[in-house]
């Protein structure tokens, strides 16, 4: 769907929330749960988000795109989320994993069966020990470079809108991306050997 009309909006109607909770939903709830490493404060926060959303249509200037416009209220609401006193005295700590197979609240929960390459068991198990242990070097990485890599990697936004949903520069973007590749690479081969 086009959301450029929402530049001008004032206010937002159910059908649109829905199709943008529909189209945005999974990127809202994953870097949620990313940032959090938590499914329930994910579920919560990414529910804030679209309330956000909705309830501040009219500051959405059209400077940037609806994902990044959108990316960016779920980092703010993560962040005032964590400098909470209940986020900071709840005790959390999840194993994350990058399987888009575990799904969200709102899209579908696809299994292995459900898809439509079977590929062997033992293929299987590699690929996701790979991913997981891939994803363990992202996630000690300092925040910083995490959040690079995720908004790059995952989520495709250029170095642009990566510095502007961050407030630094793109030459900051730059070097932080390659820094952080080159320190999970450094990582990842110290591991393979």
């Amino acid at each position: 769907m086009d959301y450029s009309f929402l530049a001008e909006a004032q206010t937002i109607n159910n059908d649109t929330l829905a199709s943008l909770m529909h189209d945005y939903g999974n990127d809202v709830w994953n870097y949620v749960y990313f940032l959090t490493r938590n499914t329930e404060q994910a579920d919560d926060l990414s529910q804030e988000v679209f309330v956000r959303a909705y309830t501040g249509i009219a500051n959405y200037r059209g400077d940037c795109s609806i994902k990044t416009w959108l990316l960016t209220i779920t980092r703010n609401t993560t962040f005032t989320y964590r400098k909470s006193r209940f986020f900071r005295s709840s005790l959390w700590g999840e194993t994350l994993s990058l399987e888009s197979d575990q799904g969200d609240q709102f899209g579908s929960r696809k299994t292995m069966r459900e898809r439509s390459v079977y590929p062997s068991a033992e293929i299987e198990v590699i690929r996701k020990v790979h991913i997981n242990e891939i994803w363990d070097i992202v996630l000690a990485l300092p925040e910083k470079f995490r959040e690079i890599l995720l908004l790059h990697l995952r989520y495709e936004l250029t170095t642009v809108e990566i510095a502007d949903m961050l407030r630094i520069s793109q030459g900051t973007v730059k070097s932080r991306l390659s820094r952080a590749k080159d320190k999970v690479r450094k990582q990842w081969e110290e591991r393979s050997e």
